[in-house]
This record gives C-alpha cells, structure tokens and sequence, in this order.
C-alpha cells in the first residue's frame, strides 16, 4: 500500500502500525497514520497533495512551514496570558529534510502533525460555535499579520479577484455549450441578468487595492466551518488547519467568506430557496469572536469594505458555479446534470438577503 511506504519516509520514531483514509475534503488524499514505539504512539495526518489544482506543491509547503513557525513562535510567547490552549498543526520533515516526498509516480506527500481531542463540523451548530469560529479566524489572523507578505508565495493566483471571474463567464458565453444552455432556459438567462446588474461593482476591493486603500496580507484562504478545529474538552475553539491556501491577499477575502460560509444555515446545496438567507445573529456572534482576538490591527479603510468583501465573496462564488456551468461543468464536481446552476442560484440567493440587511451587517461590522 503506497501510503504505508510513503508514512515511513517522514521523521517519526518507531514502527507503523496502520494507515487508514480519513477525512471528508476533495482536493488531497487523507490518511491517518499511527506509529509505536516501546513506551508511546504518534499519529499523523499523511496527505497525497493534488498537483491538479496545487501546481506548485513545494511552494505550497514553503508557505506552510513558514507559517506554522512563526506562529507557533508567537504562541509560545503569549501562553502564559492566553485563554486557551491554541494549537497549530505542524509540518513533519522527510527523512532527507525537505518538507515533503515524492513517490516513484512524481506525486508530492507531505506529514503534519494530527490536532488531538478536538474536531471540525461542517455546519454551524450554534451561535456559541460561530462565536469560537470568529475567534480562531481572529488570533490567527492576529498572529499573521506581522509576517513580511513578501515572503510568502502566491499558491493560487487569481483566487478571489473576482474581475478574473468574470473573464472566464465571458469565454463561456462564447462556447457552443454556453450559447446553448443560455438560449434553452430562461432560468439561466435570470441569472446572468443578476450578474449584469452588478459587473461594474465587481472590481471594488480590487479598485480600493490599487488605491492604497487595502493592503496585502497573509491569509489563510479558505476559512470554512470545516477548517476550524473546536476542543473537545473545552468546547473552544483551537485552531486553523488546511492551510494549504495560505497565500498574500486581503483579510477582507477571509472574513467575507468565512462569514458566507457560517451564515447561511441552508448550505451551499439547500433545495429550497426561500430557506436560504443571511442570519445576522451568527453573524453577530462570529464577530464578537473575532474582535476579542483581532480588533486592534483593522484599519478604518479594513472595516469600510467588510460589507462588500461579505457580499462580494457569495456572489463570486455563484459566478464561479455559472460560469463553469455555461462551461460544461469541467472543474466543479457534479453529481447530476444542472447542479452548478443550482449552486449558483444558491449563492445569489444569498447575495439578495445581504443586499436587503445592508444597513444591519454595516452596523455590526462598525463594532470591529
């Protein structure tokens, strides 16, 4: 079993007992690692990293390691006045020193080490959970501010320049499959019309960027329920993981999708649409959660466009879906046909519930 050869290739003490698959992500393939020795048992997270959509895998570690010591640094600082114990995984060298190993079949593996008693959900399950969720995004975010963007790689470029986007709608439109689908439905022709009516808003955090008004920093990238870690014991959370799409960028990109993520208790594929909306209460509490950690490095500039990060990241991601939709569905999993439609209509459904609570989330978002 190529995992079991791969596990023994990291630096870890003792003899392997079991590999087993886990996790419910679909980019990177998962294992659970188990090692003994005489006197204790260390188990590990083993990950096949999937070039399809990292295609720079040694600068996606390079990221990683960079990131998991210098904040692990900066905890080891505070401990002693933190309020919890916060946690990081960390990156497990190969044999040989370098972040990660290859198999014979040029596919890159990496090791890191598993976050103990603690576990992940993919929904909200309360608004106690999205309170802890906003304080995780936070420290983390507190504690990666002070590193030099300069140094980090930019893993995935693109991502979240929502302009870019809608280059990609435009080239679908011109397809044989896009023609068609657009002209068979007046479903889709709707929603299109719903992205016309906002293309020159698209570019707003970019404009504000090229401004001077925002600026780049480190951020994880993908701040989903899933991607933070709630304590067992404690029932607080303890830390970011999938990092594999820490990158430069802007903080607004993190807290606009974090905030669709946790926001919309339908979900992402909810079947009925007058289900889906904005609930300004988690809302409410995932900031409250993150201003304990995060308050003092925001700038007036950074809370300004918090409202158009948060409605601008729900309906990048429904253009996202359409797009690929109009496209044939090449990059977005589907399990039958129209599914990415259906996401997409998901998404801007959500967008008219954050369009209709403007006032109500700006007002929240003045308490950063």
């Amino acid at each position: 079993m190529k995992s079991a050869f791969m596990a023994q290739r990291f630096q870890v003490d003792g003899r392997l007992v079991a590999t087993e698959a886990t996790g419910s992500g679909n980019v990177n393939d998962t294992y659970l690692v188990i090692f003994r020795t005489i006197f204790s048992e260390e188990r590990f997270i083993l990950q096949r990293i999937n070039t399809n959509v990292f295609k720079s895998p040694d600068k996606v570690m390079d990221n990683m390691r960079l990131i998991t010591q210098h904040v692990h640094h900066r905890m080891e600082e505070e401990q002693d006045n933190a309020d919890r114990i916060w946690q990081l995984p960390r990156v497990i060298p190969a044999k040989d020193g370098k972040d990660y190993a290859l198999d014979g079949d040029g596919n890159y593996w990496r090791a890191i080490t598993l976050i103990a008693s603690a576990h992940s959900y993919e929904c909200i399950q309360s608004p106690e959970h999205a309170r802890e969720i906003g304080a995780v995004l936070g420290q983390f975010h507190r504690l990666i501010s002070d590193f030099p963007c300069d140094r980090l790689h930019d893993t995935l470029e693109g991502f979240h320049i929502t302009p870019s986007y809608l280059q990609k709608l435009d080239s679908a439109l011109q397809g044989n499959i896009g023609k068609e689908r657009l002209n068979g439905s007046q479903v889709v022709r709707d929603a299109l019309k719903f992205i016309e009516e906002r293309r020159d808003w698209c570019s707003i955090l970019e404009d504000a960027k090229v401004r001077g008004e925002l600026s780049l920093r480190p951020i994880h990238g993908d701040p989903k329920t899933a991607n933070v870690m709630i304590d067992d014991m404690t029932g607080k959370g303890t830390c970011m993981i999938d990092l594999d799409t820490v990158k430069p960028g802007l903080v607004h990109y993190d807290i606009g999708d974090c905030l669709r993520s946790c926001c919309n208790p339908a979900g992402e594929e909810a079947k009925d649409f007058s289900t889906i909306y904005f609930d300004t209460d988690l809302c409410a509490a995932l900031l409250k959660g993150y201003r304990a950690q995060a308050k003092d490095f925001l700038t007036d500039a950074d809370r300004y466009y918090l409202y158009d990060a948060t409605r601008l990241i729900a309906f990048e991601l429904g253009l996202r879906f359409f797009a690929d939709y109009l496209a044939g569905d090449v990059y977005f999993k589907v399990n039958h046909d129209g599914q990415n439609l259906h996401r997409a209509r998901v998404q801007f459904h959500l967008v008219r519930s954050i369009e209709t609570r403007e006032k109500q989330i700006r007002d929240l978002f003045a308490t950063l």
